[in-house]
């Protein structure tokens, strides 16, 4: 298996302290604090943990204190309840004795019902589109250090993005985007995995969904930009390892806050899940 890959499944392979204790390493993947993603698919292993032949159907986390790289984090799962189709499950992530995460789960028994889902937008495929970090040099040339820390490392998936964002000069653009993405690698046949890494990789693109209106990217020097919240629907079985489109839209930013929602799709144009997002876009003034 690709190492980068291989490493994240080692990731979110927790401890097990107690019945309903887990604790957990962190990597940096180039940005100012633990990944906001590496920390939900985390919550919902450890959550995993306390199941038996259900898979999780909701979630909704909140992000409360910036992750330390260096020091691990322990999860602790409350048993909400256990009935005879759904169970509930509350997570709480704890580092340096403060909590920096909380999330509540749902799952449920598989079961057949009524189906509709929305039509997959038409897009380009995947293989006619560059990948999002495959930077032209004279754009590389204007990043500034952070930005080009992010942007040079190996990740476990790729992603192709059908409007591309020019990070050194960002033009004003309509709130929506459409990235392709998968792992860079084949996976086991486990829906459970498959669900805790799609869970990882839904925190990329969302709040830079909701900047674009606005002419600023990720890389601008005088933004400060984290997750506040995330929250995820899973509506059918997904590999991560076969390509997703991520479309995703944000209807407004107010409050130093930017809200993204999207919708995930197969190639086929089967709707798997859905997203959504609040995060802090904060524009301070230039030293």
């Amino acid at each position: 298996m690709n190492p980068h890959l291989a490493d994240l499944l080692k990731l979110l392979g927790l401890e097990r302290l107690e019945i309903n204790l887990f604790r957990g390493t962190s990597r940096d993947i180039g940005s100012a604090q633990v990944f906001g993603g590496q920390v939900l698919g985390q919550a919902l292993v450890a959550a995993y943990a306390t199941i038996e032949a259900r898979h999780v159907h909701s979630l909704h986390a909140y992000f409360l204190r910036r992750g330390d790289f260096n020091a691990p984090i322990v999860y602790e799962v409350d048993r909400s309840r256990d009935g005879n189709s759904f169970s509930s499950r509350r997570v709480v992530a704890i580092q340096h004795g403060e909590q920096i995460f909380h999330m509540s789960a749902s799952f449920q028994v598989p079961e057949q019902g009524l189906e509709h889902q929305m039509v997959m937008p038409v897009v380009p495929p995947p293989e006619s589109l560059r990948d999002v970090f495959d930077l032209p040099l004279e754009m590389r040339a204007q990043l500034p250090a952070g930005a080009l820390r992010f942007l040079k490392r190996d990740m476990p998936f790729e992603f192709r993005v059908v409007q591309p964002v020019d990070y050194a000069h960002p033009a004003r653009e309509p709130p929506r985007q459409d990235v392709w993405f998968r792992a860079v690698d084949k996976l086991p046949d486990d829906e459970q995995l498959h669900r805790c890494l799609l869970a990882y990789v839904s925190d990329y693109h969302l709040i830079g969904t909701a900047m674009r209106p606005h002419g600023i990217s990720m890389a601008t020097p005088n933004v400060v930009v984290a997750s506040i919240d995330h929250a995820m629907w899973f509506h059918r079985p997904v590999r991560v390892d076969d390509w997703l489109l991520y479309s995703m839209d944000s209807p407004s930013a107010s409050g130093a806050r930017g809200f993204a929602r999207a919708n995930l799709f197969t190639r086929a144009g089967v709707m798997v899940a859905s997203t959504a997002q609040e995060g802090l876009i904060r524009v301070v003034p230039p030293r």
